[in-house]
């Protein structure tokens, strides 16, 4: 078996950069690691649910702080930027009513500053700044079109994009990454709202396709892969139609320091 230099195996000289095309596409936390530090802008795609999550709030005017963990010290990052930490679920007494439920977020008062821990999307994002992306935008299905102009507007006419999708953990959240159709499919979205086609490298083709192929049945798919099947089982097939809404939105969300507003 040929060892990858991917993988550790011998000197990489930057074939996984996709650095002819202006357009990239990658998974997860190592694809981000790859691409971030030698384009101008990365987009990152959690579709079910962190940056459909971030869409709707951030559509009704609040800001979002992305935040890796939900493991107690979210609440004294909130609090030192006046703040409200998301709950695990919508609406417990006691708790900020808002979470990663976009339908929990459909009636945000404009103005709410609110952390949004996730170990997918919002980990990627943080980890996007880390690696050095000068620029980081939170796509999904229902803003693809919008994400897609601000990030281009946002590169410049020479500059480049790494779209990255997060893909979902086996085992866990520090698990090996599972790739997940539904962020395959709103990182297509994406791509595939670019209006020159010859600007994506083979890995965004192969997104676009596949959202292409889906999107006559766009809802259906997004129900009936494996993520979507989990959150009807869990009682939350409500962010499905949610998620599922190609380009109802008009907004682009882009990290501002530590919060996500709309480029716009």
């Amino acid at each position: 078996m040929t060892v990858s230099s991917a993988d550790g195996g011998g000197r990489d000289p930057g074939w996984f950069e996709q650095r002819a095309w202006r357009w990239r596409f990658e998974w997860g936390p190592n694809g981000l690691r790859r691409l971030a530090p030698v384009v101008d802008v990365v987009v990152v795609v959690d579709v079910l649910r962190f940056t459909t999550a971030v869409d709707v709030a951030v559509a009704r005017g609040a800001e979002v702080f992305p935040y890796r963990w939900k493991d107690g010290s979210e609440h004294e990052f909130a609090a030192a930027r006046g703040a409200v930490v998301a709950s695990n679920r919508m609406g417990p007494t006691g708790e900020a009513p808002w979470s990663l439920s976009p339908a929990s977020l459909a009636s945000i008062p404009s103005g709410t500053r609110l952390v949004l821990p996730s170990p997918n999307g919002s980990a990627l994002c943080v980890g996007a700044v880390e690696a050095g992306a000068r620029a980081v935008f939170a796509g999904c299905l229902r803003n693809a079109s919008a994400v897609a102009r601000a990030a281009s507007d946002a590169a410049g006419p020479c500059g480049t994009i790494a779209v990255i999708a997060a893909g979902e953990r086996w085992n866990g959240a520090t698990g090996p990454l599972r790739p997940a159709l539904e962020d395959q499919l709103g990182a297509g979205a994406i791509l595939a709202a670019v209006d020159d086609a010859a600007s994506l490298s083979p890995e965004a083709c192969a997104a676009r396709a596949a959202f292409l192929d889906a999107r006559p049945h766009l809802a259906e798919v997004v129900a009936s892969c494996s993520s979507g099947i989990e959150l009807a089982e869990r009682g939350q097939s409500v962010d499905l139609d949610w998620a599922a809404d190609h380009d109802a939105s008009a907004c682009a969300p882009v990290l501002d320091g530590e919060r996500l507003v709309d480029a716009r």
